[in-house]
């Protein structure tokens, strides 16, 4: 199940057509620049097509940036569960009565909103009403 929830292979792919992309116009942007110091251009196109291609470039980048962080926070949400589920795989056979260290290793908090409305927030971040 934890296979499923933090598949990333998406992601992965997506980041490595961005790599890719912006190391094309990267490419790009510095042969038009030799282009120009190079060869006589009318300067309105070269700035043109110079800004274009800046402005791809910058969209990639941006992009990439939330492909990369939307996979570091599913690598570190996964950490977190698995690091959970081990806990409590150690705890499962002693889990025959209450005790603090128990309590400690599972439970992040605890919410009490009201007499009816008593909430525990485990640390893998799931959250159930008591």
């Amino acid at each position: 199940m934890v296979e499923l929830l933090f598949d990333t292979s998406e992601l992965e792919t997506e980041q490595a057509t961005l790599l890719e992309e912006t190391q094309l116009i990267s490419d790009m942007v510095q042969q038009s620049i030799y282009e120009n110091a190079h060869v006589a251009l009318d300067q309105a196109e070269y700035q043109k097509r110079y800004d274009s291609l800046t402005h791809r470039f910058d969209t990639a980048k941006e992009r990439l940036e939330t492909v990369m962080a939307q996979l570091q926070q599913m690598q570190l949400q996964r950490a977190d569960i698995e690091a959970f589920l081990q806990s409590f795989k150690e705890l499962q056979d002693t889990l025959t009565e209450f005790s603090a260290e128990n309590w400690h290793a599972l439970v992040d908090y605890a919410t009490v909103y009201s007499a009816d409305d008593i909430r525990i927030t485990f640390k893998h971040g799931q959250e159930i009403k008591a």
